[in-house]
């Protein structure tokens, strides 16, 4: 991970320009840079993954033009080779570099050609104009906000915070902003030749984009390791993982002291693959003392991200204080694609594809959110092969008849396409619990009490001071917007709203995000 923020305007203070910067400076810890432009300022704190050396840092330069960015730049290898052909040079083996030099060829056009998780910001010095773009599903976090009518973009909605003038806003993914307008170069959504049967065929096109995924995603100059939860997602990043690189993987887990539920499966799973495996138990205390530092650090109220969180951010900062680590390989955004448990109730197949289209738009505020916010403030880098391009746009594309679950387990497909050697059948074809829930049940439960010890039968009157936008619900999610206002004033528009299933779908309208109160849940984290 690193930081990245563009000041279009000289017109501030640069001071409180570097303070606002350095909020995120755990994004980079390695190195830090401040340049200006003709018009404005760029800024870059640097986590060094690709090319280790200083001659890696950034901003880049490329005649008068500058460009920050954070990303990694899947297969850049074979674009730096079409560069020098035409006759480019580079200084460092940083995959980012190739960026500016890319953009001198095709301009905008650049951005379809990206297969990468990236945000970044161009100064343009022919056209005198800024360019920015953000990856099609938002890995890479970027929003922006005006200081006196002029654009600053960030890394994190804490570098704008009483910095820009009014609301601070997501950059939408899969946009690039030119000429003062946003426009949108890929919809990740948008389905192009619906993939039908036969059911052998379409699971092997899962399985091939799954490995592949994984496989570009474990190039990297700085050690890496892998989040094993002992469910399904990560379960099989892992599997892959242990395949292609030589020697053990590290793997880690983290559940509660007194009834982690996916400590035992991760650990099934670490000796079937052969992992070096770290297991991280936390308790009441260290949740409840968290809490406030995660909400900060998140910068979000969403109750299901604030409770998923608190684990993986906990484990996250073990895994910085105890090892060498600093690239993470996480199974987030396998639900968005294949189903949670409630899509289990959604009425038709078209029903169940507009609810995925709707999450991976989404995903941005939520888990992907989590996932970034949870390893970057701890000075290292996620990358998450569910969301590979290719991959998503192939089950995106698979006919939604085959994706409802009417073969008696929920997300069949993905555990068809890896049946074999690949993991323990038990793990394969085991039931999905919620990340939340399996560290242990009572991690939400505690945190639910202590939000009753908090808050007394006035609530109500407290939450109504938020009802302008996504009103709290419960003590608990009182708790959370308050937080979060603390040291997010006024911003809370950021998020579109509470993650929570589809209340117009029978079974469906409850008052609590787990799976743990649907009438499926079944066997679910047992």
């Amino acid at each position: 991970m690193c930081s990245i923020m563009c000041c279009t305007t000289k017109d501030v203070d640069r001071e409180e320009l570097i303070k606002v910067f350095d909020k995120t400076v755990s994004r980079g810890p390695d190195m830090s840079r401040i340049e200006e432009t003709a018009t404005g300022w760029m800024c870059f704190h640097r986590l060094a993954i690709m090319g280790l050396t200083d001659s890696g840092m950034q901003p880049f330069s490329f005649g008068g033009s500058k460009l920050v960015c954070n990303g990694e730049i899947y297969g850049f290898r074979k674009l730096k080779k079409h560069l020098e052909e035409k006759g480019y040079t580079f200084e460092s083996d940083s995959d980012c570099e190739i960026l500016l030099p890319l953009y001198s060829e095709y301009g905008v056009g650049m951005f379809p050609l990206l297969d990468a998780e990236f945000a970044l910001v161009l100064y343009d010095a022919d056209a005198d104009d800024y360019v920015a773009a953000r990856d099609p599903i938002g890995i890479r976090p970027l929003y922006y906000g005006y200081v006196n009518g002029s654009i600053v973009f960030a890394s994190e909605p804490k570098n704008l915070v009483g910095f820009v003038n009014g609301e601070i806003k997501p950059f939408p993914p899969g946009h690039y902003y030119a000429k003062g307008a946003f426009v949108r170069y890929c919809d990740m959504t948008a389905v192009e030749n619906v993939v039908s049967g036969p059911l052998d065929a379409v699971c092997a096109g899962i399985r091939e984009r799954l490995v592949a995924g994984v496989e570009k995603r474990l190039d990297s100059d700085a050690p890496l390791g892998f989040l094993l939860s002992g469910g399904l997602d990560s379960s099989l990043v892992c599997a892959i993982g242990s395949r292609m690189m030589p020697g053990r993987i590290r793997t880690f887990a983290i559940g509660m002291d007194v009834d982690a539920i996916d400590l035992k499966y991760a650990r099934q799973v670490a000796d079937y693959i052969g992992s070096e495996h770290t297991e991280v138990i936390i308790d009441r205390d260290k949740v409840i003392a968290a809490l406030e530092e995660v909400i900060a650090a998140l910068g979000t109220f969403d109750i299901t991200t604030v409770r998923a969180s608190m684990g993986m951010y906990l484990l996250c900062k073990e895994i910085r204080r105890t090892t060498d680590v600093r690239v993470l390989l996480t199974g987030e955004i396998s639900d968005e694609l294949f189903g949670y448990k409630y899509t289990d109730f959604a009425p038709d197949a078209a029903a169940f594809q507009a609810e995925a289209e709707k999450r991976v738009s989404e995903l941005h505020m939520y888990d992907v959110l989590r996932a970034d916010r949870c390893i970057s403030v701890n000075s290292m880098e996620a990358r998450v092969p569910f969301g590979d391009l290719e991959f998503v746009k192939y089950v995106m594309s698979v006919d939604p008849e085959l994706k409802l679950n009417r073969y008696g387990t929920g997300k069949y497909l993905l555990r068809k396409a890896f049946e074999g050697d690949w993991l323990p059948q038990n793990i394969l074809y085991r039931e999905k619990a919620a990340f939340s829930d399996a560290v242990g049940h009572s991690m939400v439960d505690d945190l639910k009490a202590y939000a009753e010890e908090v808050y007394g039968d006035d609530w109500r009157e407290k939450a109504e001071k938020y009802a302008y936008h996504a009103k709290p619900f419960t003590k608990e999610s009182l708790l959370y917007r308050e937080i979060f206002e603390k040291y997010y004033p006024g911003q809370a528009r950021m998020v579109a709203d509470f993650w929570m299933p589809n209340k117009n779908w029978q079974g469906c309208d409850v008052d609590d995000p787990s799976a743990r109160v649907l009438s499926n849940y079944g066997k679910s984290g047992q």
